[in-house]
């Protein structure tokens, strides 16, 4: 067997490669310099999305897309690092899934701040000490973060990215499974895996952590305690998995927003979500139907709603806000429409950012 032809071959396509990659990164380094002349955004959600709508567009295998999109996040998070070196803040420690969220969107090649509240994120974008942020927005299984919802309200931040990340939770202790009594971990994640706990460990004791990493920390620490963390967590802490795969349902998904000072552009091609903050004020207690009067603008201009969600005001008792997810740009001229129509009677109506649909 004599594989020294085809392995030159693999050679020689390898040099053409790295050639090709530092011609593209240089050319990336130009546009840096344009932009930084300019002001102009480093990091382009809608230009990140036409990219991998290309090269899949190009692909004719035997590499699967997923595969090749992953080749070409690391190669744009080489040239965004060209362009201007990035800060991205995210829901910390290391090895958290909001970690994990982050490196999905951003590559190795950019500098992560990890921050202990979403709170702390905001401030930090807000500042300038980070130049984008990654937030959890909601889970499959247990719904919204309403830390990050409720974060918005006060906030000119705007949405910029979204990323969806599958999420396999893994019991990990320094202990053998009969001996825990005690199971750590952040409360989503809990409620995540509770059917599991109930079957393998109901005596145990559910304690919610800061965050998976944390719970991971005190596992570590305590004998006869557990934590629920990535896999990720359980090698960069060195303790031992106990089991796999414990969360309840096998699609368990978590979104996540990327949040930054501009909006990202438009898409096209009805490839765009734009997320609203809306509040109907008087109109919600004065008025049977508000909420329905609310979505009509919508429906009549063929814009779909995706999601729906009441929180608060904590303005005054029975005051909420509603959290809409929308197809289509904020540029969108049937979207402007509606949303000229909606301020006549919406006391707010607040853009929080239009975003590629794609994760």
């Amino acid at each position: 067997m004599d594989l020294a032809p085809i392995r030159q071959q693999i050679d020689g396509i390898d040099r053409q490669i790295v050639t090709l990659l530092n011609q593209r990164l240089a050319l990336a380094a130009e546009i840096g310099k344009l932009k930084r002349g300019s002001g102009g955004q480093i990091y382009v959600a809608e230009r990140e999305d036409a990219v991998f709508r290309t090269v899949t567009g190009l692909n004719q295998g035997p590499i699967k897309n997923e595969a090749l999109k992953a080749i070409y996040r690391e190669i744009m998070s080489a040239a965004i690092a060209l362009e201007k070196p990035l800060a991205i803040a995210y829901l910390g420690p290391e090895t958290t899934y909001t970690h994990a969220a982050a490196i999905k969107k951003f590559g190795a090649s950019v500098t992560y701040q990890p921050l202990t509240t979403v709170g702390d994120i905001f401030t930090a974008v807000e500042k300038g000490e980070a130049d984008y942020a990654v937030i959890p927005i909601e889970n499959s299984t247990e719904g919204s973060v309403r830390e990050a919802l409720d974060s918005f309200v006060e906030s000119d931040l705007k949405i910029v990215a979204q990323i969806h990340l599958e999420i396999s939770h893994a019991l990990i202790s320094a202990s053998p499974l009969e001996k825990i009594t005690t199971v750590y971990s952040k409360d989503q994640a809990l409620a995540q895996c509770r059917n599991w706990l109930q079957r393998h460990l109901p005596h145990a004791q559910l304690v919610a952590a800061t965050s998976t990493s944390r719970a991971v920390q005190l596992a570590k620490a305590e004998p006869g305690t557990a934590a629920i963390a990535g896999e990720l967590a359980a090698q960069f802490y060195g303790v031992s998995v106990v089991a796999g795969n414990i969360q309840d349902k096998a699609d368990n998904t978590t979104r996540f927003f990327v949040i930054g000072k501009k909006p990202s552009g438009p898409v096209g091609g009805g490839r765009d979500m734009s997320s609203f903050l809306i509040s109907l004020g008087d109109e919600a207690s004065a008025h049977s139907g508000s909420l329905l009067k609310m979505l009509m603008p919508l429906a009549e201009r063929g814009i779909n709603l995706s999601k729906i969600e009441s929180r608060p005001s904590k303005k005054r008792p029975w005051d909420y806000y509603f959290f809409i997810d929308l197809s289509g740009h904020y540029e969108d001229a049937a979207m402007k429409d509606a949303l000229a129509e909606l301020k006549k009677f919406c006391p707010m109506v607040k853009w929080l950012g239009s975003y590629p649909a794609a994760s």
